[in-house]
């Protein structure tokens, strides 16, 4: 018996020794829980009825030299339905007027639009899908469509507002516009202006304080700490739009026609170094091109035959080449350690100057002066292209340069062959802008400067930042030099390899280039480009066209396929905006005459015009022609224009509206 009751109180004993541990445990836990963790637990507690949201800035609008839009922040709103919401006798009522406007609105049909809130409404759907991305005013308009009306809890309507980045050039020197965006781990990518301009246009986000009141509700409190966004920054960029239009069309008929892979083109202002147009047009399965990348940026490639003009450059500051001596070009084939270098002129061009092997692209010529000129110290050669900025990026905002490649004697890989093949562009390579930034230098007279995107940055109409011209290196050779191979160049237009693009209505000067690359696949691809500048004898513009892998049997050099684009660019620019002397003034005034005039242009303002038929042209072009016959143009779209509401040959009258629809 005394056994058993000492088991009995063992029991107990060990029973309330547990409750006792027990007991200390949860007093710890208490403890550490109000005087360790109780922060973290008010803190989630608090997180759960008050929070701070985060207001997005508004993004700062791109713009090009003239105010024209490159890109801009707008509001797009998608549009949902609860269909539980809405009452039957609502429901049945407006099912069928709701479905005929959305059909107007959208393009379907009404029948189309009958189906779907029905099934939705028979599946208890909250949250279906009506439309994505309406402007405001179309958003505004299907407030009013009945049932949609009655509002957000009678009627069903579920509105999501989101900002978007929009470009009215539409694909039209998309990469050169570009784009900034974030990905979930907060790691951006960068590309274009939008991208290395992005600290000025991103601006700042706020955060304001919100109070939970309801489930998904959230109501704004009053909070000292409470941070207004700061809307990011205008940029004005230093893109023309009316020259990018022309650069943008003159690439995109020679890639067509010649079913060339991809290709670019550059035009720069000579003086400032003003980027005026971009384009990059790649080539797709189908056969169509779009903005594919920034191959003017970051596409380092063997340049061929334009890179002749750094190597005379270069042979002429030291004194390794006169432009008067004579170089035998020996029937258009001369040999390096084996390997031939061959004229592009069968048999060669016999013995000319050095100035005329420069027009008529002689590689012979070339290899022979350069090699005799450097041949015992090729390192001299190389350096006086390093002083001149050759084989250094230019340092560009935008990301993705490519970085040239210029062999020197100390390298690894040099070899025989490495410095007459330098002579002529092959072994060597640079992106187009670097090339181009080269020849506008040319076009100052030596003095080189870099390339700029952007004019400034503003707030409203007060001016934050303010792009200067920035000189890289005021004289990468003399003026001697420099007006030497400027003649070249000219000459080379009038009557050299590029002959075939000379006018006498306006002058132009530069270089072909031609330059075979896959050596490895038969019968050979090949990049064929064109830089220079105009007009020849006082420089405005430089332009540089670069095209990959044209299809070989309908043209592959420089003058046949890349030439032409650089004339229609300088000839379409010098039709808009021509450079001409002015004259004095031969107004002769006559009391007659002017009474005469007044009453003709009387009578031809009486009188109506007829509609243009503007099918087929660009934007650009349709709507200044329309707007300078008095009519008020609406465009639907970007691009070219597609249909036009009046049609062509029909009388119209002043302030008349006109519909254009692009595509």
């Amino acid at each position: 018996m005394a056994t058993t009751e000492k088991g009995i109180l063992n029991r107990l004993y060990f029973v309330a020794g547990c409750m006792f541990i027990f007991a200390i445990a949860v007093g710890v836990k208490l403890m550490d829980i109000q005087f360790v963790e109780g922060e973290h637990y008010k803190q989630l507690s608090e997180e759960r009825v008050y929070r701070n949201f985060t207001i997005p800035a508004n993004r700062g609008n791109l713009y090009d030299s003239n105010g024209s839009l490159l890109a801009a922040s707008v509001p797009k709103y998608d549009i949902r339905f609860d269909a539980v919401t809405v009452s039957d006798e609502v429901f049945e009522e407006n099912v069928l007027p709701l479905s005929k406007e959305l059909a107007k609105m959208l393009g379907n049909t009404s029948s189309y639009y009958v189906h779907k809130l029905r099934t939705a409404r028979a599946h208890n759907q909250r949250y279906v899908l009506i439309t994505r991305g309406l402007g405001y005013s179309e958003y505004m308009k299907i407030k009013t469509f009945p049932i949609f009306n009655l509002g957000a809890y009678k009627g069903g309507l579920i509105v999501e507002q989101r900002t978007v980045r929009e470009h009215p050039l539409g694909k039209m020197a998309e990469r050169t516009v570009g784009y900034e965006r974030q990905d979930d781990e907060g790691y951006f990518t960068r590309v274009g202006l939008e991208g290395a301009f992005g600290p000025y246009l991103r601006g700042t986000d706020g955060h304001r304080l919100k109070q939970k009141i309801a489930k998904g509700q959230w109501k704004p409190i009053s909070d000292n700490n409470e941070v207004e966004p700061k809307d990011g920054y205008d940029v004005i960029s230093t893109i023309d739009v009316n020259i990018q239009d022309i650069a943008h069309h003159a690439l995109l008929k020679q890639l067509e026609d010649f079913e060339a892979e991809h290709g670019t083109v550059i035009v720069m202002e000579t003086a400032t170094g003003e980027i005026k147009a971009m384009s990059n047009l790649g080539r797709t399965e189908e056969g169509t091109y779009y903005e594919k990348r920034n191959y003017a940026v970051y596409e380092a490639h063997e340049p061929g035959s334009t890179f002749k003009l750094m190597a005379m450059v270069a042979g002429l500051e030291d004194g390794v080449i006169d432009t008067n001596q004579v170089v035998d070009t020996e029937n258009g084939v001369v040999r390096f350690y084996g390997r031939a270098v061959r004229d592009s002129h069968h048999g060669g061009y016999g013995k000319i100057s050095a100035a005329r092997a420069f027009e008529v692209s002689s590689n012979t010529a070339f290899t022979k002066m350069i090699s005799e000129g450097y041949k015992n110290d090729p390192g001299k050669f190389v350096d006086r292209l390093d002083d001149m900025g050759v084989t250094r990026k230019i340092g560009l905002e935008i990301k993705g340069e490519g970085t040239p490649r210029i062999p020197h004697p100390d390298d690894k890989g040099w070899n025989g062959l490495s410095l007459p093949w330098m002579a002529f562009g092959y072994g060597v390579a640079v992106t187009p802008l670097q090339t181009l930034t080269f020849y506008n230098a040319i076009a100052n007279d030596g003095e080189m400067v870099k390339p700029r995107f952007i004019k400034e940055v503003k707030e409203w109409d007060k001016t934050i930042v303010k792009m200067e011209r920035e000189v890289m290196n005021p004289a990468i050779c003399s003026p001697e030099t420099a007006k030497k191979v400027r003649e070249m160049m000219k000459n080379t237009v009038k009557r050299g390899t590029a002959a075939n693009i000379y006018t006498p209505n306006f002058s132009m000067a530069g270089k072909t280039g031609t330059c075979q690359t896959e050596y490895w696949i038969e019968p050979g691809r090949y990049i064929a480009s064109f830089a220079g500048y105009f007009p020849a004898d006082n420089p405005k513009y430089s332009c540089i066209v670069v095209v990959h892998k044209p299809k070989r049997s309908k043209g592959y050099y420089g003058n046949i396929v890349a030439a032409p684009v650089f004339k229609r660019i300088a000839q379409k620019i010098y039709t808009d905006t021509p450079i001409m002397d002015e004259l004095p003034s031969l107004e002769v005034e006559s009391e007659i005459v002017e009474q005469d005039f007044e009453k003709y242009y009387t009578k031809v303002q009486s009188e109506k015009v007829v509609m243009p038929n503007v099918k087929g042209m660009p934007a650009m072009d349709a709507i200044p022609l329309l707007e300078n016959l008095g009519l008020k143009v609406q465009v639907n779209g970007d691009g070219i224009v597609r249909s036009q509401s009046i049609t062509a040959g029909q009388k119209i009258k002043s302030n008349q509206k006109v519909n254009l629809k692009l595509s």
